[in-house]
Parts: structure tokens; sequence; C-alpha cells
């Protein structure tokens, strides 16, 4: 199991509940797919620098996760394929 650093920006124009429902799933995911969640922070909604899919704003989700390398190309596959969200990066953590 390796760590990462996943950030993923959701669409603002969204209802507040939905928000929450979409960074639900996706933390759901990491869960059923044998991995663990270590730390999951809702930054809030942000001003984005430029606008993406003529979005402004986004809610800004950045979770700790440890999982396995399969977990994180289906995590992946699916945050590709939502709509609500306008992106993502996964970065793995070094072992220090």
């Amino acid at each position: 199991m390796n760590k990462y650093e996943i950030m993923f920006i959701v669409k603002a124009t969204m209802e507040a509940e939905m928000v929450k429902k979409t960074a639900e799933t996706f933390k759901k995911l990491v869960e059923s797919e044998k991995g663990k969640v270590a730390e999951f922070k809702e930054m809030g909604e942000k001003k984005l620098a430029y606008p993406i899919k003529k979005e402004l704003n986004g809610y800004y989700f950045v979770m700790q996760v440890e999982a396995s390398k399969d977990t994180i190309a289906e995590f992946d596959r699916k945050i590709r394929l939502d709509e609500n969200v306008l992106r993502h990066l996964i970065i793995r953590l070094d072992e220090e």
C-alpha cells in the first residue's frame, strides 16, 4: 500500500448537498476498493485562477489515502467520468 494525496475540485454551481454527496462518493470509492482514507479535508469554495468548463468558482477537497496502485487507477477512471468534478490531482507521497 502506497500513500497518496488526492485533490479535486467540484462545481460550485451545484446545491451544497450535491457537492457533499459527490465528495463522499469518492471517499467511499477508496474505502470500497480496500483503501484507507487517513485524512479528508473540505477546503471550501474558492475562486478559480481561470475559468474551467465555464465555471468561475469551485469546492476544493483534499484527502490523504493509503491504497494500492489498482485502487488509485480505478479512482482516477471514475473521477474522470464524473461531470461534476472540474479537476483532480493525484500525488504519490514518498516514504520518509
